[in-house]
């Protein structure tokens, strides 16, 4: 009994050092480290801990999944003015849709520290896509409860939105039509694309694209396809052309 309460206590040091760890690279220290714990408990590791008291992550993921929507739904709102209901909805779930919350999870490596039991170890359960998006949503919801809204977003600002920014969602955003819908509400004038470069291979070109209004550029942007390069420029023009009125 002794060696087996040994090696559980090398474990639980094992699991507390991997999660401050997590923390340090995070930048967000939890109140209740019980809370992070819970995040990354899957429910097969309960089902073989009976003996002492440990609560899987399925509440924790249920509160997360609603604050995640809430969270993204306020950044997009904020930050897309021009776009529809019908846009926003759609940019939202290609955002908090489980293929991009296992890039974030897999990002912030959270596989490695996820508590399994052996049965789901074994059949391969820590690389699951659905489990790694469980607990990343289940994060949300641990962190929520332990510091609150804000400091969801602030963690949101390190791992979400800039991926927003920087065109990840691009495939479901159409920059072109926001761009002249702008224009358009303005009476600012005719805008016009123009392909600067192709370079590359032919199974392999790389376009770069440049939008002008009124003769004067707005933005440049490259792509794998005329189309990527021409949407890739134009959201260049809207960060450009909303700045002034955020100052």
């Amino acid at each position: 009994m002794s060696k087996q309460k040994d090696k559980e206590q090398r474990m639980s040091e094992k699991k507390r050092v991997k999660f401050k760890q997590l923390q340090e690279k995070i930048g967000i220290f939890f109140l209740d480290e019980k809370l992070l714990i819970q995040a990354f408990t899957h429910s097969s590791y309960v089902n073989e801990h009976r003996k002492r008291p440990h609560e899987d992550n399925e509440r924790l993921e249920f509160l997360g999944d609603a604050v995640l929507e809430l969270t993204v739904s306020q950044y997009l709102f904020r930050h897309f003015p021009n776009m529809t209901e019908g846009e926003l909805t759609k940019l939202r779930a290609a955002i908090v849709c489980e293929p991009s919350l296992v890039k974030f999870a897999n990002d912030l490596s959270f596989g490695q520290l996820v508590l399994l039991g052996k049965g789901e170890e074994i059949t391969g359960g820590r690389m699951r896509p659905s489990l790694l998006a469980d607990v990343f949503e289940a994060f949300i919801g641990a962190l929520y409860l332990d510091q609150g809204i804000d400091a969801v977003i602030r963690f949101l600002e390190q791992t979400i939105f800039p991926k927003i920014n920087e065109g990840a969602f691009s495939h479901v955003m159409d920059y072109k039509s926001q761009l002249q819908e702008l224009v358009q509400r303005d009476g600012s004038g005719v805008i016009e694309y123009a392909i600067l470069q192709e370079k590359g291979p032919a199974h392999n070109k790389e376009f770069v694209s440049r939008v002008s209004l009124n003769g004067e550029e707005l933005g440049v942007g490259a792509g794998r396809s005329k189309k990527e390069a021409e949407q890739k420029a134009a959201q260049m023009a809207l960060q450009k052309l909303k700045t002034p009125k955020q100052e």
